[in-house]
């Protein structure tokens, strides 16, 4: 059977397909007259990343959960998708200046263009307009943005500074995913079910649905960065290793007990050599680290599966079940 691609995520149904991508460009259309302004040096900005591109997934997730509901086109599916892409996008704008990054999404990023403080005051005003825009969706919907807003600050809050010495860094760091990471998929469901008609149960389960699969792609991204040759995943191994940054298979491997001491040695600072990101490398995937982080993924992709299995059989369901299944082949 033949599928289309719609931002990313491989649709065999044919109504659905076309149903999504006109969704996703009502999406396009509705960000782009959102962050108009009267001052042109602001619309500039914030139309910066909106014009990289970008998957859209969040928006996506948005409209594939409402098409569970009886009414999957209505225009407040849209305002709700826009919502969510908005705030997703504020927030890169302040990950950047807090990763001094200078490009994103194949772009320079709006700090290394212009400077820091343009960035954090784009990303304020996205934030703005996205609550401005969920202010027409009703006060519930402002409250579940709020929420998710407290969510996604303090997921990076406890990122920032990082496990205490009483805490399991493992359980610290999916405790920081299911924040930065699963709240605002696990919103982008929840919106979708909200405002397609979907009764609380469906709802429930997509937003569930949401936060486990957001997870599992974080996860998911961090074992390619370690067991993915770049020829197979498109993208240089060791990212992490060089940032310093220390993701689900390298705290397995040094909660282990039998953790080689040159492993702990390389990893306890950022890898500033090709030689020592090969050599750390090596050692993380002839380790047992990588495994268990799989078989953490596998375990959020049967969450995911069993959530579904909840909802009625439809084009979308499948969708989201075969999103879930790349989820898991996508790491090799």
């Amino acid at each position: 059977m033949e599928t289309q691609s719609v931002a990313g995520v491989e649709l065999a149904d044919p109504d659905l397909a076309a149903a999504t991508a006109h969704g996703l460009d009502r999406v396009e259309e509705l960000l782009h007259r959102e962050v108009h302004s009267d001052y042109h040096f602001v619309s500039e900005t914030s139309l910066h990343l909106i014009d990289a591109g970008g998957k859209r997934f969040r928006p996506l997730f948005t409209l594939l959960s409402a098409q569970i509901g009886p009414s999957p086109t209505g225009p407040d599916v849209v305002r709700a998708a826009a919502v969510v892409e908005l705030v997703h996008l504020a927030t890169l704008y302040h990950d950047d200046v807090m990763d001094s990054a200078t490009m994103r999404r194949g772009a320079e990023s709006a700090n290394h263009r212009w400077d820091n403080t343009v960035a954090i005051l784009t990303g304020d005003f996205l934030f703005a307009h996205a609550s401005r825009l969920v202010a027409d969706l009703g006060p519930e919907a402002v409250r579940i943005i709020a929420e998710t807003f407290a969510e996604l600050v303090t997921g990076q809050m406890r990122e920032t500074r990082g496990p205490a010495e009483s805490d399991d860094p493992v359980r610290h760091y999916l405790q920081v995913i299911a924040e930065k990471t699963g709240s605002l998929i696990a919103t982008s469901g929840r919106f979708g079910g909200m405002f397609s008609g979907c009764t609380a149960e469906q709802i429930e389960s997509l937003h569930r649905f949401g936060a486990t699969i957001g997870a599992a792609f974080q996860i998911s991204d961090d074992i390619i960065d370690i067991a993915s040759p770049s020829l197979d995943s498109g993208k240089t191994p060791g990212t992490d290793l060089r940032e310093g940054v220390h993701t689900l298979p390298m705290l397995h491997a040094l909660a282990d007990a039998e953790c080689p001491p040159r492993l702990r040695e390389l990893l306890s600072a950022p890898i500033e050599t090709d030689a020592g990101v090969e050599e750390a490398l090596g050692l993380l995937r002839s380790g047992p680290g990588i495994r268990q982080a799989r078989e953490t993924l596998a375990g959020y992709a049967e969450e995911a599966q069993a959530e579904l299995r909840k909802l009625p059989p439809c084009a979308a369901v499948d969708a989201l079940s075969t999103l879930t299944t790349y989820t898991i082949d996508r790491t090799g």
